[in-house]
């Protein structure tokens, strides 16, 4: 399974849900520090008469702190803690750790009133190796305070002088997404405690989280599975779930796949769109690949390569999609197992009209992967002139995936494009709200929810992908694995994972060829069978799969 990434929220219930059980929190502050005793140790070797500052914060952070002083002191190093808050007034686990620490000869000293000017001459004073961040924990919300700004920003300026490690989330920094509030300390490393936080995870989250390591201490499974977290991490559990070739396949088993799309027009020539989502659904193992257009242009389409089979639509010379090639599409659906509708297809108003025809059309289908001019389509909905009522849910069907970038998502919501991004998580489930099916947005750290299952998370943000036509290859490597997979339970979202994973390992593949870019979207398919060949290999260290590795 991938792993679990609680919300801030979450996390605090399965704190609460441990104390109910009888696991004191005492206890699990105990289990954090010693993890976190040997996270740091892991960064910096040996700890034996390090100078080390901790900044001790009013909650369980500082607590975790200072108990980490008193592992720090038995391990030889030369702990001193500085704490924000007169620690007569430490309550409860953080309270009881502060007084034993300081018992066993931890030395405490409040963080000066006069805040950054006094803290940066007690570290030209102290002149520590390293410095522990334990002012704010995931629990941490709204903006920094002006005193809390104002430490965040003494501990940066000294991070070219010391190593700074953040407990559990560096402070200033949101737990779900992200982003600095409206600053974050910049660690070199973070240590997560029980599991990552969705925010930790994030690719833009990575200057301020550094190297992450993540360190159980003690949850029960029983609270883990009572209360499930509502994201996911794509990582070695998904790797997982790839399908594995068999010797008895045979191109009708192997999936199936029907490729609607391209176009020459008023957009330009858009015939390689449909090519390079053919091409993708090979490299990604389809057994079978065909692309429906019309008639005159199939042959731009082919362009020469022999592997994709044509499916013409209209009459001898038909150059353009119209109303009046839907039931031949709606037949060529019939015989494959997965479609995508999209790449290409160009954005004329008949265009669009006939996509939400073929949408519209009663009885079965197979699953689509709704991409690029089909969302445009979409969003052009008559029936729906804001996208924001959920008529979409007429036309999509919950076995479906649409594959939305964020300039189609703030198309389809109405809203700026800088919106969007400013706010993923809340556009994703704006996203879920126009229709139920398994939505996939595209960018950064891609986001994947469908059902009633978690979010996925991608943690992937691989310069070699941002290239024309990279989206056209996603949308193709989806539909060749769901069309291997398509009997499995969830089927849709779970190859919608998949293939965000395969798409990343192809990428960071390209990443070492291209040091300086310049690959192609060709480039990203023809790397694909090697990436799926890294994640299929478990005697090879190259498909361990965390929040920082992908297969290279």
């Amino acid at each position: 399974m991938p792993s679990s990434l609680p919300s801030p929220g979450e996390m605090a219930a399965w704190d609460r849900a441990a104390a109910a059980l009888g696991l004191p929190e005492a206890m699990l502050m105990e289990n954090a520090a010693r993890e976190a005793l040997l996270a740091l140790a892991d960064e910096a070797g040996d700890l034996t008469g390090a100078s080390i500052l901790l900044l001790m914060g009013g909650g369980n952070n500082g607590g975790d702190a200072a108990c980490l002083a008193r592992h720090l002191l038995d391990a030889g190093a030369r702990p001193v803690v500085m704490h924000t808050r007169p620690l007569a007034r430490s309550r409860g686990a953080a309270g009881r750790h502060a007084r034993l620490a300081r018992r066993c000869g931890v030395r405490f000293s409040p963080v000066p009133a006069g805040d950054a000017p006094d803290l940066f001459r007690i570290l030209e004073r102290e002149a520590p190796d390293i410095i522990v961040d334990g002012l704010l924990g995931t629990g941490f919300s709204g903006n920094l305070r002006p005193r809390e700004e104002r430490l965040v920003a003494a501990l940066n300026a000294w991070r070219e002088k010391a190593f700074i490690f953040a407990l559990d989330i560096p402070s200033g920094l949101n737990g779900l997404t992200g982003r600095p509030l409206p600053a974050a300390v910049r660690a070199h490393a973070t240590v997560a405690f029980e599991a990552a936080k969705p925010g930790l995870v994030l690719p833009e989250a990575a200057p301020w989280v550094g190297r992450l390591h993540v360190r159980r201490i003690g949850i029960p499974h029983c609270v883990r599975e009572a209360l499930p977290a509502s994201f996911r991490l794509l990582d070695a559990g998904m790797a997982a779930r790839f399908p594995r070739p068999s010797p008895l396949q045979h191109k009708g088993t192997a999936g199936r796949v029907l490729v609607i799309g391209g176009s020459i027009g008023p957009g330009g020539d858009l015939t390689g769109a449909a090519r390079l989502a053919a091409l993708a659904a090979l490299r990604a193992g389809a057994g079978l690949v065909s692309v429906a257009a019309p008639a005159g242009i199939c042959a731009e389409i082919k362009a020469g390569c022999p592997d994709i089979m044509m499916r013409p639509l209209g009459p001898e010379g038909t150059r353009r999609w119209s109303p009046d090639l839907k039931d031949e599409i709606l037949g060529r659906l019939a015989d494959c197992d997965v479609a995508v509708i999209g790449p290409g297809m160009g954005r004329e108003e008949a265009t669009a009209a006939l996509t939400r025809d073929v949408l519209a059309a009663p009885g079965q289908r197979p699953p689509l992967v709704i991409d690029a001019d089909a969302l445009h389509a979409l969003a052009r909905n008559p029936h729906a002139p804001t996208a924001a009522d959920g008529s979409l849910a007429g036309l999509v069907r919950p076995a479906d995936t649409l594959t939305p970038h964020p300039g189609e998502a703030a198309f389809l919501l109405g809203r700026a494009n800088a919106e969007v991004q400013a706010d993923r998580f809340g556009a994703l489930a704006d996203l879920r709200a126009l229709a139920p099916a398994v939505w996939l947005l595209k960018g950064a750290g891609t986001l994947i929810a469908g059902g009633d299952g978690p979010v996925f998370i991608a943690p992937f943000a691989e310069p070699a992908l941002a290239v024309g036509g990279s989206g056209d290859v996603l949308a193709g490597c989806l539909a060749a694995l769901l069309g291997q997979i398509r009997h499995e339970p969830d089927a849709p979202r779970l190859a919608a994972g998949l293939a965000v994973l395969l798409h990343a390992g192809a990428g960071r593949l390209l990443g070492r060829r291209f040091p300086a870019r310049g690959n192609t979207a060709t480039d990203i398919a023809d790397a694909l069978p090697e990436a799926r060949a890294l994640f299929l290999s478990p005697s090879n260290p190259r498909s361990r799969l965390c929040c920082a590795s992908l297969p290279d």
